[in-house]
């Protein structure tokens, strides 16, 4: 029987870019079913019947729903064992999975905060704060409290600065593996790594590579990072925020703003 896969997923979407590196990686051949996150597509009564979370990506194999990016790279990783993206030592695999938890913890939610900043704010023109809470925050089963905060306003610059603070300290973090192995989790590239590599995209898209400039070793691993052919295939045109945005400035204070860019 002929399996099928079918991903729910958006460009622009670091957590759908993931999925993609990941089926790539495999070479696993796939059906796309595009959500509008503009639009709230995620949010209709048809979408939440296969993901009540409301946010993408969500893997279909064979009428079973899988939600969660990284669960979905790790569900691939054991229905699709060959090529292995995890270790096959149990210490490595471990390190790996340590990986995953903290990037869910620490850069994937500190790259969400000068992106809704630089990006998406436009999309509340028009609204006032009741309109904003009724039709943007209060409708979002797994991030209404992240939207309130928000608000139709934007971040605060202390909000965008422990952004900023959380991907320092995740680059030195990642520099301190790297003086020691090839990859995140050890000598073999693995899930640590392809969770990873959109989070620094996203971060060197919206201008702030400046960041890791001094870590040769996380400038090396992006660089091999991108060489890799997945990555082109799960990066192509139009899935930068930079190629569909004109983007503002993630910090309201001017000072603040050019000391962030040095």
């Amino acid at each position: 029987m002929t399996e099928t896969l079918i991903v729910y997923h958006a460009h622009h979407s670091t957590c759908s870019q993931k999925v993609r590196i990941c089926l790539a990686e495999k070479q696993l051949a796939w059906q796309p079913r595009l959500i509008d996150l503009g639009a709230k597509q995620q949010l209709e009564p048809d979408y939440l019947r296969i993901n009540p979370n409301g946010v993408v990506p969500t893997l279909v194999h064979d009428g079973e729903a899988i939600v969660d990016s990284s669960v979905i790279c790790e569900y691939l990783d054991e229905v699709f064992p060959k090529p292995a993206l995890s270790p096959a030592d149990p210490a490595a695999r471990a390190r790996m999975r340590a990986w995953m938890r903290y990037i869910e913890e620490v850069p994937t939610v500190a790259v969400r905060y000068p992106s809704f900043n630089m990006a998406f704010l436009n999309r509340y023109d028009g609204l006032d704060d009741k309109g904003f809470l009724d039709q943007q925050a209060d409708v979002r089963p797994l991030r209404r409290e992240f939207f309130r905060t928000m608000s139709r306003h934007g971040f605060d610059d202390s909000e965008i600065e422990a952004a900023l603070e959380n991907t320092r300290k995740t680059v030195e973090r990642m520099a301190a593996a790297l003086d020691n192995t090839a990859w995140l989790a050890g000598d073999s590239f693995s899930l640590a790594d392809i969770v990873m590599a959109p989070l620094i995209d996203r971060m060197d898209d919206l201008g702030f590579a400046g960041i890791w400039a001094d870590l040769g070793t996380v400038k090396d691993w992006f660089a091999r990072i991108k060489a890799r052919k997945s990555f082109g295939q799960a990066f192509y045109k139009g899935t930068r925020l930079s190629e569909l945005h004109d983007l503002k400035p993630a910090l309201k204070s001017k000072r603040l703003a050019g000391e962030a860019a040095s």
